[in-house]
């Protein structure tokens, strides 16, 4: 992975996990994101497949994930928690095959209500206009037919995440706007889709009625039990996308064992986890651009480019 600053801050990694030929221009698929973890426990296997599919899958990452607490055993090697999380996070774009990651160098703002809200450097102190300013920068340059992100409560209500997919919807916007002042130096590019993606309702109300026969609160989970599983259950978005990446599961799997110091805690480890792969290895979106037309996609690129058949990088 090499590394280079851009106009903006943003901090470019480019990943190589493929070698074969680039003579022919590839569609290109950008997920827009908050933290180290989010590419993989939300839709790994969704960047997996398509990377396997002859798209250039590529990562913004807000943050460095920051905030919260890590073993310290965990630390060993490593100046801090950032350090640690950033070198996770370059393990699991290895194994996902993504192409490119680009830092935008905010600082994790954890969960609500944490005193991180308020640091100077919080992605959630910084103006909306700005953020989404270099996502539509990174748009220009990477051209992206499809863009995915987080889904309107930022599957959790974290801070963080809501802001990015504020910032992002935005962005998608600003990319193809000629009048933007600060983007004048790059040709107007519109992507042709926007998704966000969700947690399956009917998997989060079996996840509650499992915690609460293990004798657990529902309302308070994850590492720090600061996650609401009851509150996120209340919410139900259109299912109008599902992946099926059961043939890259296992690569997903690789990618999610980078991110040790979160596994533990998340919503995709442990029994969670287990359970999860045991229902089904699928991930579901919700379509913001083009309208839905009532049909569920099992193709982000459905109707926009001709992908050749999966196989192993």
């Amino acid at each position: 992975m090499t590394a280079s600053t851009q106009p903006g801050g943003a901090t470019i990694q480019s990943v190589s996990a493929d070698n074969s030929s680039r003579e022919k221009k590839r569609p290109v698929l950008l997920a827009v994101l908050a933290h180290p973890d989010d590419e993989t426990f939300g839709m790994g296997g969704t960047i997996a497949y398509y990377a396997r599919r002859g798209v250039d899958t590529c990562l913004i990452c807000a943050t460095r994930g920051e905030a919260g607490d890590m073993d310290p055993a965990l630390l060993q090697g490593y100046d801090s928690i950032a350090e640690r999380r950033e070198a996770e996070l370059r393990c699991a774009a290895g194994k996902l095959g993504l192409r490119q990651v680009i830092f935008l160098d905010y600082r994790d703002s954890g969960m609500p209500g944490s005193p991180d809200n308020h640091h100077a450097g919080a992605l959630v102190a910084r103006p909306r206009e700005q953020v989404a300013e270099e996502i539509a920068r990174q748009i220009r340059q990477l051209k992206p037919l499809v863009v995915v992100t987080f889904d309107p409560i930022g599957g959790y209500h974290h801070p963080d995440h809501i802001a990015i997919h504020q910032a992002t919807v935005h962005a998608f916007s600003l990319a193809g706007d000629p009048a933007v002042a600060n983007l004048q130096d790059l040709p107007v590019f519109r992507p042709t889709k926007l998704y966000y993606q969700t947690i399956p309702r009917k998997f989060m109300r079996l996840m509650m009625r499992i915690m609460r026969l293990l004798g657990r609160d529902p309302h308070k989970f994850g590492k720090n039990k600061d996650i609401d599983l009851v509150a996120i259950a209340e919410v139900d978005f259109p299912t109008d996308a599902v992946i099926d990446y059961r043939k890259v599961a296992d690569i997903r799997d690789e990618a999610a064992a980078c991110h040790a110091s979160q596994s533990a805690g998340s919503l995709t480890g442990g029994i969670f986890g287990w359970l999860r792969r045991m229902i089904a290895s699928k991930e579901i979106y919700m379509r913001a651009v083009p309208p839905p037309d009532g049909k569920v996609e099992h193709d982000l690129f459905q109707d926009i480019a001709e992908l050749p058949p999966l196989r192993r990088l």
